[in-house]
């Protein structure tokens, strides 16, 4: 007869398991919406600080380069303080950003609040792809699947919801960008913040295991990390120039500013769906060929959105089903090019590191071309060459190899 400790821990190990699904779940809601809320404000933005376009088209990148800038260092402090006390972390630098932001004076607090919110999101980035390597280890692609379909969703509805928010009367005055950026980004991350440190009590701080000197350097030197670096790169320089731009396309077409937004939402609700379909291709012989695959339904958009921009919601469904399901393709590959999870956050922090260079370029070129034309054809041609560079580089990163090892 089993003894009851044993007969318990099945059960207790499952309902851990729930627990930490659920953190994973309420990180992921928090990690896109005070971003994606900035696009559809720009406008007011503009309006209320003085700001150009092109100068918008930077602080919309911020964020992007401090992904850049500070991925690397994720891996590093995982290993010194543990996984969950970097993450809880994160989470908390990432709700003192978004109070700056909203609190504090328009432009400064503006700028600075974006900058401290990128470099939380750069840590929660990168260490996620290593907890579901770690945790779900049998189940990586459904797993990253949801989390990145929680992510766009979320993202999704700040975009639809913020512009509303701001016209809401608050005194007798519009509430206006800065108490709707605070809504939405910092709506859930309480309950984020609860969750994690709920899911990990009693953990400690426990470091993960040291690296080789192969492992902490050699990771910048192999070619298979560097496919999904580029891969990840472009894919996020056309989503994040399509979340900064498609609201003033859309108004520019003759479309409200509330209107717009729901585009702006529509757009990463398809997104969503393209994080969920992802798994349904990655099956049998077309998983191989799934990076390379996925970009053709942005190319349909892109061109449609050149020649017929009035059915700017049809093509930006089909841009953010390559969005998403891009997105998801390329935490997925950090993962799968990975023999363990130690070596997947080392990937997964030199990727993003590399790639969100290539992303912060994106808004600030599609930016800085609208405003040298005036039009939105050159711009819309420059995604074309991401997209297509894109394509290529996925022939190759869908290809079975692992870093760090030899070929």
């Amino acid at each position: 007869m089993a003894s009851p400790s044993r007969t318990a821990r099945p059960s207790s190990r499952a309902g851990a398991a729930v627990v930490l699904l659920v953190a994973v779940c309420l990180v992921a809601a928090n990690m896109r919406p005070a971003i994606t809320g900035l696009g559809p404000l720009l406008d007011q933005i503009g309006a209320d600080t003085g700001m150009a376009p092109a100068v918008l088209g930077v602080l919309a990148a911020v964020p992007l380069a401090a992904w850049a800038v500070f991925s690397p260092l994720a891996h590093h402090l995982s290993r010194r303080f543990g996984q969950p006390r970097v993450l809880l972390g994160a989470l908390l630098v990432l709700l003192a950003g978004t109070l700056v932001r909203s609190l504090t004076t328009p432009v400064a607090g503006l700028w600075i609040g974006t900058a401290v919110i990128g470099i939380g999101i750069a840590i929660i980035n990168v260490l996620m792809p290593a907890v579901v390597k770690r945790e779900f280890a049998g189940r990586v692609a459904a797993v990253t699947a949801v989390y990145t379909a929680l992510l766009a969703g979320l993202g999704a509805v700040s975009s639809g919801v913020v512009v509303p928010i701001s016209h809401i009367e608050v005194g007798g005055a519009p509430a206006g960008w800065q108490t709707a950026l605070l809504v939405t980004g910092a709506g859930l991350l309480p309950f984020a913040i609860v969750g994690w440190w709920w899911a990990h009590r009693g953990a400690g701080g426990t470091r993960e295991r040291q690296w080789s000197p192969r492992g902490r350097t050699g990771i910048w030197g192999d070619p298979v990390a560097w496919l999904v670096a580029v891969y990840m790169g472009l894919q996020a320089s056309m989503f994040y120039m399509f979340v900064t731009w498609l609201a003033p396309l859309s108004m520019s077409i003759g479309r409200s500013e509330v209107v717009a937004g729901v585009d702006v939402m529509v757009y990463q609700l398809f997104s969503l769906a393209g994080c969920l379909l992802l798994p349904l291709i990655l099956r049998g012989a077309l998983e191989r060929w799934a990076p390379a695959l996925i970009p053709s339904l942005a190319i349909v958009g892109v061109a449609g959105l050149m020649v017929a921009p009035g059915g700017v919601l049809v093509w930006g469904g089909l841009i953010g089903l390559t969005g998403g399901a891009t997105l998801a393709m390329s935490l997925t590959l950090m993962a799968q090019r990975a023999r363990d999870h130690d070596t997947s956050a080392a990937l997964s922090g030199m990727s993003q590191s590399v790639g969100y260079v290539i992303a912060a370029l994106g808004p600030i070129a599609f930016g800085a071309l609208h405003t040298l034309t005036g039009g939105w054809l050159l711009p819309l041609a420059l995604v074309l060459a991401v997209l297509t560079a894109l394509t290529v580089v996925g022939v190759f990163a869908g290809r079975d190899r692992f870093v760090l090892e030899r070929r």
